[in-house]
């Protein structure tokens, strides 16, 4: 493991280009601070690791922390309001507290008083109720699509922001990284995943101990689509065909993050109809038990200094490889080249703290695609009234135009009722709209 020395210094100033939540977003820096890199060392794997598989992404796909902090009075006070109201009326509220806003859920959960998120490029925040007998009163969670438009970097400058305008101080100490996960997407049309050829290597004295017992396979049509290796507490790892989750989930903003990587090759767009673009994650997953337990990673110090051995520990765990037949010693065969290029990139990737990433690009595809299944709904219904008023294909125009003008007639003699329908919608999807100038 290659030294960290970079050496403490004052106070990390906070990243104004992407402010906490959904507040107003500030005039876009030039700089990029850097606060520290985890460097894996070498693996047996890096020098020889074939590019036969083009990396379509690769970073940081999950972060949990539990934060020792408790809620300030008066921002408990108000949250309690605002939960009472989002019960009665069975919806998300949008909170905003000096700058932060969030969508407020009418429930708790898991020992939780309060649940928030600040919509897909923001935290999910879980939040105790102020207990001095249970300090560690935060859970925040970061996702995917927030780590991939921002990275660890703009991770920590968001955590800070949000609990400096909570008016929440921190130590170091007062962090415990609960969850990393990294991921690396691989374009290869002709792979195909076979869940015996993982070799797990087993030992006794290994917190992280795997078997074959620890794999859950899921598959369709004949076809193998994902395999999970381990434990969400301990190391985890997972292969799955993440084109197919992205058409089904209809995570539209992922064709344009792998697109950018294949623009910068030279090389044309994919979309789902793109002949063979099929697409495989690997996914290395560390949970609480081996971050703790195993590498005593808690703070960001530790995760800095330790993540990348953690890592590069992973091919003497389990490996994907190629079998050999005639050898029944499962140890000797060689490593798939797609496993060798997914431990490629972690092995040689730095993590660097930059907080410049723009989330515009990515807030603008989910907005689309919202727009896209709202559209589809309402010509859909719409054209079911058509129906069931018996209207023919010839005169759906002016069926249309006739409908239209009854939405303006209503729009017209129930106002309160609109403008409180229309407020409910902007603060459904305030955290994906662009902000309006005066």
């Amino acid at each position: 493991m290659q030294a960290n020395n970079i050496q403490a210094g004052p106070a990390r100033p906070q990243n104004i280009s992407c402010p906490a939540g959904g507040s107003n977003p500030a005039t876009p820096t030039t700089a990029c601070g850097q606060r520290g890199v985890v460097v894996a060392p070498p693996s047996g794997n890096t020098n020889t690791a074939p590019r036969a598989y083009q990396v379509l992404h690769k970073g940081f796909d999950t972060l949990v922390i539990a934060i020792k902090a408790q809620l300030p009075p008066d921002l408990f006070d108000y949250l309690e309001t605002q939960k009472e109201l989002a019960d009665k009326e069975q919806r998300d509220v949008l909170i905003e507290w000096n700058g932060v806003r969030l969508h407020l859920k009418g429930h708790g959960g898991a020992g939780y008083r309060f649940i928030a998120s600040g919509g897909p490029l923001g935290a999910s925040w879980a939040i105790k109720k102020p207990n001095p007998k249970d300090k560690w009163g935060f859970r925040v969670s970061f996702g995917s699509s927030f780590l991939a438009s921002l990275d660890l970097g703009g991770a920590i400058a968001h955590l800070e922001n949000v609990l400096e305008r909570f008016d929440i101080r921190i130590r170091p100490e007062d962090i415990s990284i609960s969850r990393v996960d990294y991921c690396v997407d691989l374009l290869a049309p002709d792979f195909a995943l076979i869940p015996d050829n993982f070799v797990m290597h087993s030992s006794t004295n290994r917190r992280d101990h795997l078997t074959e017992n620890d794999k859950a396979v899921n598959g369709r049509s004949g076809r193998v689509t994902s395999v999970t290796v381990g434990g969400t507490r301990a190391r985890q790892i997972i292969v799955y065909d993440k084109r197919l989750e992205v058409i089904q989930k209809q995570k539209a903003h992922w064709w344009m993050i792998w697109n950018k990587a294949r623009k910068a090759q030279g090389q044309p767009p994919l979309s789902p109809d793109t002949p063979k673009a099929r697409i495989w994650r690997v996914e290395f997953r560390a949970g609480k038990d081996l971050l703790k337990d195993r590498w005593n990673i808690r703070t960001w110090e530790d995760l800095y200094a330790r993540l990348g051995d953690l890592y590069s520990e992973t091919d003497r765990v389990i490996r994907y490889t190629v079998p050999q037949p005639g050898d029944s010693n499962r140890a000797r065969w060689p490593t798939h080249p797609l496993w060798e290029a997914a431990l490629a990139e972690i092995n040689t990737e730095h993590f660097d703290m930059c907080e410049n990433g723009d989330p515009s690009p990515v807030k603008e595809v989910i907005r689309e695609q919202h727009i896209s299944v709202l559209m589809k709904n309402l010509f859909g219904s719409t054209i079911s009234l058509a129906a069931l008023y018996g209207v023919d294909a010839d005169d759906l125009p002016s069926f249309f135009h006739k409908t239209a003008g009854e939405f303006e007639a209503r729009a017209i003699s129930e106002p309160d009722r609109t403008a409180r329908h229309l407020q409910d919608g902007k603060d459904r999807y305030v955290f994906v709209t662009p902000e309006r100038g005066p």
